[in-house]
C-alpha cells in the first residue's frame, strides 16, 4: 500500500511511504535536506511502522517544534489510523 503524506511545519513538501504488513518497503521525501532524508530512508526500508514512530516521533528542527522525522512519525500514525478505518 502507497500512503501519501503532507507535512506541516518543514521544508520537506510531501512524503510517500510503501508499506506492506507493517513494514516500510520504500520512504520518499521530497523537499527537505535531500541527502540526510536519504540517510533516513534507507535505515527505515524493512522496519516495523511501530519501531520507526518510537524513534523518531518528537525529534525537533531548530525550534519549530516539529522536524522531517517527526513529520515521518505523524505520517506513519495516520497510516495506522487509515488502516484501521479501512477495517470497520
Amino acid at each position: 500500500m502507497q500512503y501519501r503524506y503532507k507535512p506541516q511545519g518543514v521544508c520537506s513538501t510531501e512524503i510517500i511511504i510503501d508499506i506492506e504488513n507493517d513494514i516500510i518497503q520504500n520512504l520518499q521525501v521530497i523537499g527537505g535536506c535531500h541527502g540526510n532524508l536519504q540517510g533516513i530512508a534507507s535505515l527505515v526500508k524493512g522496519m516495523r511502522v511501530e519501531d520507526i514512530i518510537s524513534k523518531i516521533k518528537g525529534i525537533d528542527c531548530r525550534g519549530r517544534g516539529t522536524s522531517c522525522p517527526d513529520q515521518i512519525a505523524k505520517a506513519l500514525e495516520e497510516y495506522k489510523i487509515s488502516k484501521k478505518v479501512q477495517l470497520v
